[in-house]
């Protein structure tokens, strides 16, 4: 694996010492330098590095207001740093160990015992990074549903509790739409589980096609799915579900479900600055009107009881059952 190094130091005769030193152990494959710690958290943000072996007394940056830069950027806070200095001072010792040192080397240094301490600290990064990447991955299957790759119940709730939050906050529209596949225990009995396995994924990536980047889709159980609209109105919102529900009723299938034909029903409701409902009477407005889609013939889309401006112009709205017909 390639590794890079980013040496600061203001003396150029001890730059390439150390470049010499650790050219021997064939630990790196990019050597990046610098001549105080202004430059070199320039060349750090510029280009990422595994470790840095730093000056501590320098022009400019010394060593300690290095590391307390360094300190108030996340991104870089998990880079070992090495300190490299002349003077064997307990109490600067510490001083830079506070401020989030790993280690200290003093100079003049030994080249083994360099590349030695080196090794262990890049040890360190590795085994570091690896948790974090694992801490990640563990994360996101918490969060995602296994069958759709869609996020899951629990992490679709907390996202619209903080979404709710942020619109009382700012202000602005935020809409919920609950989409329900048609006779979807049919698909089951008549062709098996697996294959309505194809259909869940089928749905899940056409509803998440319709979508925008920061818009959240999540299965929320079964047959149902969610997708949370922020700054969206209520007729922005039916505008998109309608689009939903003509791709699906669009969708084609291979193999034994080759001649399916597949709809969805679609409830949705908006949340307003103003409004006293709760996070979950927001949900139960998009559900009542999900069920009178069912009720009323079903492959179409309702809204909560509120007035829209005029309808999506993709649909004919019917103001006398809140809803938009199937074209």
């Amino acid at each position: 694996m390639s590794a890079s190094v980013l040496i600061i130091d203001d003396s150029v005769t001890v730059r390439e010492q150390i470049i010499r030193s650790l050219e021997s152990s064939g630990l790196f494959t990019r050597y990046y330098e610098a001549e105080d710690g202004l430059e070199g958290l320039k060349k750090l943000i510029s280009s990422p590095v595994d470790i840095i072996l730093c000056d501590l007394e320098m022009p400019r940056i010394d060593g300690f207001k290095f590391l307390s830069m360094l300190k108030a950027r996340p991104d870089l806070q998990n880079v070992p740093v090495l300190i490299l200095t002349g003077i064997n001072n307990r109490d600067q010792k510490i001083k830079g160990l506070e401020r989030g040192a790993s280690d200290y080397i003093t100079k003049p240094f030994d080249p083994e015992e360099l590349v030695a301490r080196v090794k262990v600290h890049l040890k360190i990064k590795k085994l570091q990074d690896e948790l974090k990447r694992s801490n990640e991955l563990l994360l996101e299957l918490s969060n995602t549903d296994h069958l759709t790759g869609l996020f899951n119940r629990r992490y679709m709730m907390e996202a619209l509790n903080k979404e709710v939050q942020r619109s009382l906050r700012k202000g602005g529209n935020l809409s919920l739409i609950i989409l329900d596949i048609d006779h979807f225990k049919l698909v089951n009995d008549e062709f098996g589980h697996l294959q309505g396995d194809v259909v869940l994924q089928k749905v899940a990536m056409l509803l998440q096609k319709e979508l925008r980047n920061y818009d959240c889709a999540a299965r929320y159980g079964g047959e149902e799915f969610v997708a949370i609209l922020p700054d969206s109105s209520l007729e922005e919102a039916v505008f998109v579900a309608n689009r939903i529900r003509l791709a699906v009723q669009d969708a084609r299938f291979n193999g034994t479900i080759a001649k399916l034909s597949l709809t969805v029903s679609l409830g949705v409701s908006c949340f307003s600055t103003g409004q006293t409902t709760t996070v979950d009477g927001f949900i139960k407005m998009a559900d009542d009107a999900l069920y009178r889609a069912k009720a009323h013939g079903r492959n179409r889309v309702e809204f909560q009881d509120t007035e829209i401006s005029s309808p999506p112009k993709t649909c004919t709205a019917s103001p006398t059952l809140n809803s938009t017909e199937p074209q």
